[in-house]
């Protein structure tokens, strides 16, 4: 069988923590992506549920959030336009 090259960037850390945890479960990364598009070939879809990254609605975020539209309520903060630099 003929092999081909895929290559892409990502983000250092991302890499690493995805090294590591594949590493943790017997296989190493490019195993990983090679089962995935495999998968994805057998299912017709991605294999997966895409899930967002909710951090931005946390409870401490809302709660910050909150704080900061009831100050701009009561006078406490005032809306600047943005500005080109």
């Amino acid at each position: 069988m003929r092999t081909a090259v895929i290559q892409t960037r990502v983000d250092a850390a991302l890499k690493y923590d995805a090294d590591n945890f594949f590493e943790s479960i017997g296989m190493d990364t490019t195993t990983a992506i090679r089962v995935f598009l495999k998968q994805t070939l057998i299912q017709h879809k991605i294999p997966f549920e895409i899930v967002q990254d909710s951090s931005f609605y946390s409870e401490k975020n809302m709660e910050a959030l909150e704080h900061s539209r009831m100050q701009m309520e009561n006078g406490q903060h005032s809306i600047h336009e943005l500005t080109e630099v």
